[in-house]
């Protein structure tokens, strides 16, 4: 068969061409204008935002790095350069849904941690649990007093001697009696709902209890449960086992505060006694590779090595399967 070509009247050609258009160029606008919608925005790698995750906001100990009056080595890299200094010990637990993040202690570095939470995050701040009554984990509470924010109840968790402490000792019994915090209690093993999609449940430990019981946290998400312990005095002194409860979690946020007994020559550590890291890494050693890889270690006193990038301390944590804490890592839960 052979075909004849058709010449077609010349008043059809713009309508042929405005055809042509339409049915070839439409479909992309249309593609364009429907990325243009309300739907939440994605990450460039194509995975959706998690829903519910943590978000490491601090690393060091109570004091900070680097830490008030120090001029050692240690401290030196970061007075002199202020993108090597780290906030204080601190996690945010978040959940998109509720629109609301939760902090894990209220630190001395609680403004920068708020405006993380709101500008980097973009959410409000649901409420505070702290762990104990240690300068690095409480005090932040004054940045929401009269002074400061002058905040209208927010929610503050506590176990009992820790809302005891709060509400009998000024200034923080001024914020009570202002309805700046609202106490809201805790119970040692009692499951606490934050959310929908969040729950968290205190656990004590021994440690330095001079004001307040000591607790650490176990966080349960949709998809992972997360153990923040950053205060301890001694795995052997605790009645429950650490093995176990790392195992029984998918991340373990675990106290690190001293390297070795050797770093502050002079200080009897036993009257602050901590795990130290080398004792840590003895401890963890027989456990299978997949479950070390869940210990992440924090609350880093500002002689501690695993402070300094690139150090051999940091080096052999790593080598030895265990995470170091970085500020701004996050993990879905």
């Amino acid at each position: 068969m052979i075909f004849q070509p058709v010449l077609l009247p010349a008043s059809t050609v713009p309508k042929i061409k405005t055809l042509l258009f339409f049915c070839i160029l439409c479909p992309v606008f249309f593609l364009i204008l429907s990325g243009c919608g309300g739907s939440a925005p994605q990450p460039a790698s194509g995975d959706p935002i998690p829903v519910v995750e943590a978000t490491v906001l601090g690393i060091a100990q109570d004091a900070g790095y680097p830490q008030a009056d120090c001029q050692k080595a240690c401290c030196r890299p970061a007075w002199v350069n202020p993108a090597n200094r780290r906030k204080v010990s601190c996690l945010a637990i978040s959940d998109r849904q509720a629109g609301k993040a939760w902090l894990l202690d209220a630190t001395p570095d609680f403004p920068e941690q708020l405006q993380f939470i709101r500008d980097s995050l973009g959410l409000e701040l649901g409420g505070i649990l702290l762990t104990h009554a240690h300068i690095g984990h409480y005090t932040g509470l004054m940045y929401l007093g009269r002074e400061v924010m002058g905040a209208k109840g927010m929610p503050v968790y506590v176990m009992p001697r820790m809302d005891t402490f709060l509400q009998k000792n000024g200034p923080w019994s001024q914020l009570v009696a202002l309805g700046n915090i609202e106490l809201r209690p805790m119970q040692d093993g009692q499951s606490l709902a934050l959310s929908p999609n969040l729950s968290v449940t205190p656990f004590r430990v021994p440690h330095r209890d001079e004001f307040s019981e000591t607790v650490g946290f176990s966080i349960k998400g949709p998809n992972q449960r997360l153990m923040f312990l950053p205060d301890i005095d001694k795995w052997g002194r605790w009645e429950v086992s650490v093995d176990s409860m790392v195992k029984a979690h998918d991340l373990a946020f675990l106290d690190a505060t001293f390297y070795s007994g050797a770093e502050l020559p002079g200080r009897d550590l036993s009257v602050i006694p901590h795990p130290f890291v080398q004792e840590s890494l003895q401890r963890f050693a027989p456990l299978p590779d997949s479950v070390r890889r869940r210990i992440h270690f924090i609350h880093f006193n500002h002689s501690n090595p695993l402070l300094q990038p690139g150090s051999a301390a940091q080096r052999e944590v790593e080598q030895a399967g265990f995470g170091i804490s970085r500020e701004g890592a996050k993990f879905e839960l």
